[in-house]
This record gives C-alpha cells, structure tokens and sequence, in this order.
C-alpha cells in the first residue's frame, strides 16, 4: 500500500511526461485520502430503524430479520393493512431488536408497556447486538422480558438451533420478570417462504426445537408465527396447540385470525407500525390474552 513517504521516491524516479506525471500524483493522493483505516477503526453504526419501502427477499442481509418482516415480504401485507385505530387495552407489551436502537426503558414502562420480548438469535451464529444491553435494562425498568429466537429451518436443525438460542439469551430464571423464550417460525424473508422444506419436514423441525428447547430450561418454547404462513408450511398444524402458546401476527382490529390448530392465543402482535415513548421510530405492539398476573403467571411457569 502506498504511503506518502513513499511519494518523492516516486516523483523522482518518473520519466513521465508532466501532465501524465499529474495525473499519477493525482491518483496516488486520492487513493490516500479514501483508502480504509486499519487501527482505531470506528465499529459500523447499528441501523435506527429497518429497511423502509417495499421489502423483497433481497432487502436484508442474514442476521437481519424481525418479527414479522417474513409476513411483510411474502404475503404483501402492508403494515396494519390501512388500520388507524387500534386497541391500546389491557396488558400491552412490545417487541423489538437492534433495529430500533437505543431505548429508554423507564419511559417504555411509563408508557403502560408490561412486557417486551426482544431478539436474541437467529440461524445458528449470529447475536443480536442490542441484545445484551436491552435484557437486563428492560428488567431494571420492571420490563417482564423476554427473548425470541429468529428461525433458520434451511440451515441446521431444530435442535441446533435451540441450543444455538438458549446458550445466547434464551434460558430462563424464575425471578419474576423473565418470560420464556419464543421460537419466531414465519416466512423465509431470505428466499422461499417454507424454506425449502415439506410440511412434514417443517413440523419435525419445530418439534425438534420445541423437544430441546424444553430440555434445556424446562420451558415451553412460545410459538410466534402469521396464520397464513402456519397453515401453507405446516399445513395447519394442530400438534403444538397442546404444548406451546401462541402468539400470533395478524395486524388489524377486534380479534385475530388464528392459525389452523389452534384455539386460542396467548399474545397477539396488532401492529407493527406502532409507537411507544422510550422508542424511536415505528415499534410492534403486543396485547397479552389476560391480566397481569396472569403474564405473571407465565413468567413463573405457574399458569
């Protein structure tokens, strides 16, 4: 690599023409001032806010995935469908990454947000980088917490994955703010939206996270999944209904849609266009499916 000690051996040395001579001097000068510094380098900015726009499978990078990102690329699905009102009742929680940076966790709970689940993996290598600082500032703010693992089923196993998830912010403590984890299984925002697998494949994967995932904190993994991506991939499934709750994406008023075998939800995600105080930008709102000590009661496995 050049350096500009090495300039004057450079120039005397030249038999160049004097305009060509300019031209390399030029050259040379430029590719010093853009040329990338390897000491004291700045780490790369952590994005404010996701992609905007008209998302396709070639908008995000791996590692880059939210909830309900796989809904907005495959089902065509606007934010809130045009929604303008929305139900802010009852226990209302929210879920985020590092997409939405910096977050004041005191104003979130000032807010009325009870609870918030947050991404800590996805696939089998990567960590969410705001994960470490949201986890336990939320739980200072009296934040129930939580973290959701974002599925790869074109990658490894389940059970990889599982571990992958409870070894990096997955596992659970009873100490009365932790909720467990959450198995977020959507459209492929990637490439095709079953990931490549037949509805038998895919309902041995999710049995497979499911199975280790209990062995490992002697929870039951959350379910987090869109109604239509549910019954098209696992062809409507019914065999999680009796082990794991629901927490389904369906933007719009009223009530949810479900997704076939189930026949209840536990949360149910109504926006993702949402807003809270201590967020910047657009955040997901969530509505748990009762009072709060029965969030509570979830967060202690004594539901």
């Amino acid at each position: 690599m050049l350096s500009r000690r090495s300039l004057p051996s450079l120039v005397a040395r030249s038999r160049l023409r004097p305009a060509v001579l300019v031209g390399v001097l030029t050259a040379v000068f430029a590719l010093l001032l853009t040329s990338p510094q390897t000491a004291g380098a700045a780490p790369a900015a952590i994005p404010s806010g996701p992609p905007s726009g008209t998302l396709t499978t070639d908008s995000l990078e791996p590692g880059e995935a939210y909830m309900g990102v796989g809904t907005q690329i495959h089902e065509g699905v606007e934010a809130d469908d045009g929604v303008s009102t929305l139900d802010t009742s009852g226990t209302q929680g929210i879920d985020i990454s590092h997409w939405q940076g910096s977050i004041n966790w005191s104003s979130v709970r000032s807010a009325g947000i009870q609870f918030a689940w947050m991404k800590a993996t996805e696939g089998t290598t990567y960590t969410d980088p705001r994960f470490d600082t949201n986890y336990p500032a939320a739980h200072a703010a009296g934040v129930i917490r939580g973290a959701y693992h974002f599925a790869r089923p074109d990658v490894s196993s389940g059970a990889t994955q599982a571990n992958f998830f409870a070894s990096n912010g997955g596992a659970w403590s009873a100490d009365n703010l932790t909720l467990p984890g959450v198995l977020d299984i959507e459209a492929n925002p990637y490439g095709s939206s079953c990931y490549g697998l037949s509805t038998s494949s895919m309902r041995s994967w999710i049995q497979d996270f499911y199975n280790t995932y209990k062995a490992r904190t002697g929870r039951d993994v959350v379910i987090y999944t869109s109604p239509s991506w549910w019954n098209s991939c696992t062809g409507s499934w019914s065999g999680m209904a009796s082990q794991s709750p629901l927490w389904v994406a369906h933007w719009t008023t009223g009530s949810p849609t479900l997704p076939g075998g189930f026949g209840v939800y536990t949360v149910w995600q109504y926006t993702s266009t949402g807003s809270v105080s201590g967020v910047s930008g657009n955040v997901d709102r969530n509505k748990f499916n009762g009072s709060r000590d029965r969030l509570l009661a979830l967060a202690n496995n004594t539901a």
